[in-house]
């Protein structure tokens, strides 16, 4: 899994193409306002792909289960959260602190991350992966909360969200992920 979230500029680097411009420029703040099509999109052109839910939970847990990122305990100081819409995002992973076991950053605020993911609970049999090709009649899942996330329960690692996958906002970005 990528160490931060997929950055404005390695987005426009790589040729990343969305149809609306972010929120709250920056080379370095991540790409927001992104559909879950042009995030998957931008992921392959990198020879990635998003990170399935189960991944990411890993490495934002760990095998211990983590409450946090970080550990079991709240720091307001570890996460890019509580933050009005004239602050909006911070520089991706420039929270060295709030990173997780595997040296991962933001998985707690700054802003929630599409997952390649079918948001299904989590007893379910059925097939979290399954292709459902240019399909806008599911949900995707989101995970690592945002910056205007005011409740600590809102940014715990277990915590998830879920978008239809046109759907998009300025909370709204990701990072990519590769298989080994």
């Amino acid at each position: 899994i990528d160490l931060t979230e997929v950055t404005q500029a390695d987005f426009e680097w790589l040729g990343g193409v969305q149809a609306d411009a972010p929120d709250f420029p920056g080379e370095n703040h991540p790409v927001e306002d992104i559909t879950w099509f042009e995030a998957r999109d931008f992921c392959v052109l990198r020879g990635a792909r998003l990170p399935t839910e189960r991944e990411w939970e890993y490495a934002a847990r760990g095998t211990d289960a983590l409450a946090y990122p970080w550990g079991n305990e709240w720091n307001a100081g570890n996460a890019v959260w509580n933050r009005s819409s004239s602050q909006g995002t911070a520089n991706a992973g420039s929270i060295p602190a709030g990173r997780s076991w595997v040296g991962a950053l933001d998985m707690s605020g700054n802003v929630w991350e599409w997952l390649s993911s079918l948001y299904l609970p989590y007893d379910t049999l059925e097939d979290r992966e399954a292709d459902t090709g240019s399909g806008t009649d599911v949900f995707r899942t989101l995970r690592g909360g945002s910056w205007n996330i005011d409740n600590v329960a809102g940014l715990r690692a277990a915590d998830r969200g879920r978008n239809d996958p046109i759907g998009k906002g300025y909370v709204i970005g990701f990072r990519c992920a590769r298989s080994s």
